[in-house]
């Protein structure tokens, strides 16, 4: 308790996760000197070589890359007959894997804007690898939009560009609503990440060690200078586009579950699939960082910076989102079953005991159910007990949308149609290589750009308040 009253260092490791209500709770461990917060963020950057682990991580995502690659070509030189996809599943893998990758992307933009807007000063140890992992799941998921037209050579369609021979995108169909929701979201997170880092950018430039680096950061950082005009440009810029994010949250999750709910097909017609899929996307998102966070912070020596509260606040986030998704899972059965319809009724039982049963139980359970366990305290500062429940909750919200788009489809309103669905190799390649490029960017962003915002963690010590003295004195009594 000294140490939180007298703003101290306090040793890295320390659980900060209690708080008694009068005293700011210590956001940064060990020594927490604007030169340390400098050296250890840029230490996994300037060191000669990356941990072994690094390495052999890098190595299996530039396989799986390699597999998307070689995917993508064979899929376009061949057809879409590749996959899948067949009567009445049209609508397979390349969905299920778009809406999953799409969902992914959602948690850095809430974690980052939405916490900015609300002056969250937590967000600061964990902002910036939230949101490279909205840009890298966004790329993820811009891939299936451009591969599953049939004919990618003209994707170009899809945008409204001014032509001579008048072929206008089709705004009724779902697909451009889906190409326009990723295009946008894309260039808005990548603007936000990608402004975030031109103060780390001119001090990496500052501390860069050959020509070549001094180069790179110095085109990047915009000549960056750090003076008060800066800084006051930087701070609107960052709020107005955390606002615009902060709407696209809701936006494309909503773009992207109207294109089921404008059918007439039964488990897809319905009003509450853009609060669904909002919900599930950033319970998804959630879980992928932290995933990603607890790896990385002993991976790279982060442990000052994403600390247990960090990781604490990102559980009970999580518990929220899991609550939120149970609630939804139970009125859609309440809808089903109030409607009277018997369509509607019957696909969400054969949710549960058709041919996909499995699935819809994995659903349920990993989602709904395990995801409780953070309630308890000790679950959620042991890493042994979140790594699995997140791995399972990305499971679950995988099987969620296999459960939506397949079963929904598979037995349609005519029985001698019915048809079970598998995936085919290029299916699950293709998938596996989406992995792959996700982690092969992740790796990279680690290596070469500052994982944790030091500009902003600066702002956050208790040396940048520069009336901590008068604030000690007035508390002392003196």
């Amino acid at each position: 308790m000294t140490a939180i009253l007298t703003n101290a260092p306090v040793v890295t490791g320390y659980d900060n996760t209690l708080d008694d209500g009068v005293n700011k709770p210590v956001l940064v461990t060990g020594e927490a000197t604007f030169h340390e917060v400098t050296r250890k963020i840029c230490r996994p950057l300037e060191s000669p070589h990356p941990p072994r682990t690094w390495y052999i991580s890098f190595a299996i995502s530039v396989s799986l890359l390699g597999v998307l690659g070689a995917m993508i070509g064979y899929q376009v030189f061949t057809g879409v007959g590749v996959w899948g996809n067949e009567s009445p599943s049209f609508w397979a893998f390349d969905i299920i894997n778009f809406v999953f990758w799409v969902g992914i992307a959602h948690a850095g933009t809430l974690i980052s804007a939405i916490l900015l807007l609300f002056r969250q000063k937590w967000r600061t140890g964990i902002n910036r690898f939230a949101e490279a992992t909205t840009v890298f799941s966004v790329i993820c998921a811009g891939l299936y939009p451009a591969i599953h037209v049939g004919r990618p050579w003209f994707a170009y369609w899809l945008a409204p560009y001014p032509n001579t021979m008048n072929i206008w995108p089709n705004f009724f169909s779902p697909l451009l609503w889906d190409a326009l929701a990723v295009m946008t979201y894309t260039t808005v997170s990548v603007l936000f990440w990608y402004l975030g880092m031109i103060p780390d950018l001119a001090t990496l430039r500052d501390r860069a060690r050959s020509r070549m680096s001094h180069t790179i950061y110095g085109i990047l950082s915009l000549g960056w200078r750090g003076s008060a005009r800066h800084w006051h440009i930087y701070e609107r810029a960052t709020l107005v586009i955390a606002a615009f994010a902060t709407a696209l949250v809701l936006g494309v999750s909503s773009t992207v579950s109207t294109d089921f709910a404008v059918s007439q097909v039964p488990g897809w017609h319905e009003t509450i699939f853009p609060p669904y899929f909002t919900a599930g996307a950033v319970f998804s998102g959630f879980a992928t960082v932290l995933l990603l966070a607890i790896p990385a912070r002993s991976l790279f020596g982060l442990k000052d910076f994403i600390t247990q509260r960090h990781i604490d606040n990102l559980c009970k986030l999580a518990l929220v989102m899991s609550s939120i998704m149970c609630y939804i899972y139970l009125i859609e059965f309440f809808i089903a079953y109030y409607s009277g319809n018997l369509y509607e009724q019957y696909a969400y039982m054969n949710r549960l005991f058709g041919p996909y049963w499995w699935l819809g139980w994995i659903m349920y359970f990993f989602n709904g159910v395990f995801p409780q366990v953070f309630w308890f305290s000790y679950a959620r500062k042991t890493w042994w007990i979140i790594i699995p429940t997140v791995m399972l909750t990305l499971v679950g919200m995988w099987c969620e949308r296999f459960s939506i788009i397949v079963t929904s489809m598979q037995r349609d309103f005519v029985p001698s149609s019915w048809h079970m669905y598998a995936p085919t190799w290029v299916d699950i390649a293709t998938f596996a290589g989406t992995i792959g490029l996700f982690m092969t960017l992740f790796l990279l962003f680690c290596r070469f750009l500052p994982v944790i915002a030091m500009s902003e963690i600066k702002t956050i010590l208790p040396q940048s308040d520069v009336h901590r003295e008068v604030k000690k004195a007035l508390k002392s009594g003196e």
